[in-house]
């Protein structure tokens, strides 16, 4: 049985990898090209004229944020999608008919966007290459909250993917949630040089963790405790993922 469900998980992954890759103009290209910009125009034009943040040039300081911009929208938007699509195609009920637990099917679609997350995340980081030098001073901590990140919004995504009805329902979130958030989560700025008040209440904002734990792995500076980051992300991805579970098992979303 338990090699049933890795069969089961295995297929979705590789039709989610093969969608990925297969119109990598639609998933792969537009968050490349995205941050191509912002690395030219805040990073080489900007930058220049703001100097050094937290002890490395601007540029360098743009680039864990910009990593995990792409990171987070691309493993959300794919979960999301990917599971609405099934819904909407009633491809779906041929999973949920199939000797499958809820648990092998919550895997399958978390970790095709796991997956084009990390491709979109490494990619990005690939391209920060022709601005600055990259290194990459602590690996460990460069690779688990890259991973973790997409875990966590892969799971967010496959909520929002649950309770869908129309296609537009799959564009809120991102528009009026996760990009404000990310937007305040220190990709642009450095939380430490805020003022007290606003500087709490950034700490608010779980993407703030998610960055400067990246930001620690790529460049060692980091303006909280990273091993309190790790946890606290890891706690997250752990009740996010109860919950889709739960939510499956219940067929919240999924029955008529």
């Amino acid at each position: 049985m338990i090699r049933a469900e890795f069969v089961g998980i295995q297929t979705i992954v590789r039709k989610e990898t093969h969608r990925i890759f297969r119109i990598w103009t639609q998933t792969i290209l537009p968050s490349v090209m995205t941050q191509l910009l912002y690395f030219i125009i805040f990073g080489g034009l900007i930058g220049s004229q703001i100097g050094n943040v937290g002890g490395s040039s601007y540029v360098a300081f743009l680039v864990p944020g910009l990593v995990m911009m792409s990171a987070i929208t691309n493993a959300f938007s794919n979960a999301a999608s990917s599971f609405f699509v099934a819904k909407f195609q009633r491809s779906i009920e041929e999973i949920l008919v199939s000797p499958m637990k809820p648990w092998a099917i919550l895997t399958g679609y978390v970790s095709g966007g796991v997956m084009r997350g990390m491709v979109v995340g490494l990619a990005v980081f690939l391209v920060s290459a022709f601005f600055t030098p990259i290194h990459i001073t602590h690996p460990f901590f460069f690779f688990y909250f890259l991973l973790i990140t997409c875990v966590i919004f892969s799971a967010f995504g496959f909520f929002n993917g649950m309770f869908a009805k129309k296609f537009d329902d799959i564009g809120l979130i991102p528009t009026f949630v996760l990009t404000p958030l990310t937007y305040l989560g220190g990709v642009f700025y450095s939380i430490t040089l805020l003022p007290p008040f606003w500087r709490t209440v950034s700490y608010a904002n779980p993407i703030v963790y998610m960055i400067d734990g990246f930001r620690y792995g790529f460049s060692g500076v980091s303006s909280a405790s990273v091993f309190l980051n790790a946890l606290i992300l890891l706690l997250v991805a752990v009740v996010a993922i109860a919950i889709d579970l739960r939510l499956v098992k219940k067929g919240y979303g999924l029955k008529s």
